[in-house]
């Protein structure tokens, strides 16, 4: 399916974007287009916007909060797929017992989900205070911090293969890790969290305890995609150890490359200013992983998705 043939999805139920400025969209605010940006407006209408674009060779991707991804100032081509109408955002609370099941679209906004559940006073999603994006993205990289992680509190993923086919999956059985887990390609249009009831007071403090811990220790306010690297681990003891200490010991806080800064506040975390590019990004990167690997002899993972054109999606 030709990109520019967007007639080709008119009786389909979705929103259709051109040359999408999808590189604004995210957390960076910068980096290119995508040929097209799809909003599909039901799950009938994403299944049948996957099987054509499988059936024609078009590649896919799916945009969540872009709170972890960087675009390439060429863009993308294909379709990018964009999970932003009230159909993938809502989310269905079920109650038995003192627990609660949350079914909860994959467009689902994170901080809205965390005040959400504050408000109805119930544990166990507090750790995702202060971390952007969407449940589907969170549930695709593992999203978390130090104090836990979204497979912390996950029953079941519903996940939407390229083929077109959808199947409910228990969260148990998909060897969630540290920022991974074994799930396939696809994409996630739900998912199902498990809760429990608690007093909203206490809830809503540590709510607060980690927010205002992360608005002391990181640059919030900064135009960024949240920690640049994973945390590697201590080969030793297999632990893992602060991606941003490692950063800073090297010496790399402030490191410039064009308008991409090493923040001040937090080393693993790259900052933008105005006039920035994704290559600044990119090259920043690079620089950060070169210093690191010849001081000290640590090898650093990007955590930031980055989208380059022709890339396998």
């Amino acid at each position: 399916m030709n990109p520019s043939r967007s007639s080709l999805l008119g009786d389909l139920d979705i929103d259709v974007t051109l040359d999408a400025p999808i590189g604004a969209m995210t957390w960076y605010g910068i980096g290119g287009r995508a040929d097209m940006l799809a909003s599909p407006r039901t799950t009938e209408s994403l299944i049948e916007l996957v099987k054509r674009c499988r059936a024609n060779d078009t590649p896919v991707r799916v945009l969540g909060g872009g709170a972890n991804l960087l675009v390439d100032d060429g863009g993308v081509e294909g379709v990018v797929i964009k999970l932003d109408h009230e159909h993938f955002r809502r989310v269905r609370y079920t109650a038995t017992g003192d627990i609660t099941a949350a079914a909860t679209g994959a467009g689902a906004d994170l901080f809205r989900l965390v005040q959400d559940t504050r408000r109805r006073g119930l544990h166990g999603f507090e750790m995702m205070a202060g971390i952007p994006g969407t449940a589907g993205g969170a549930v695709r990289m593992n999203a978390g911090g130090a104090w836990g992680q979204m497979s912390d509190c996950l029953r079941t993923v519903t996940l939407l293969s390229l083929n077109g086919v959808a199947q409910t999956l228990n969260a148990a059985d998909l060897g969630f890790r540290y920022r991974g887990s074994d799930l396939s390609s696809g994409i996630i249009t739900e998912c199902t969290l498990e809760l429990r009831e608690e007093d909203p007071i206490r809830v809503r403090d540590r709510v607060m305890e980690i927010f205002q811990h992360k608005r002391s220790t990181q640059p919030m306010a900064d135009h960024s995609a949240g920690c640049a690297f994973r945390n590697p681990a201590d080969p030793e003891t297999g632990r893992h150890l602060s991606a941003g200490a490692i950063i800073d010991e090297a010496g790399l806080k402030g490191t410039r490359i064009g308008g991409a800064v090493v923040s001040e506040q937090h080393a693993n975390f790259i900052v933008t200013e105005p006039g920035a590019s994704a290559t600044d990004v990119r090259r920043l990167i690079d620089e950060i992983r070169t210093t690191v690997l010849e001081r000290m002899n640590v090898n650093l993972e990007p955590e930031v998705v980055i989208w380059k054109r022709s890339d396998v999606a």
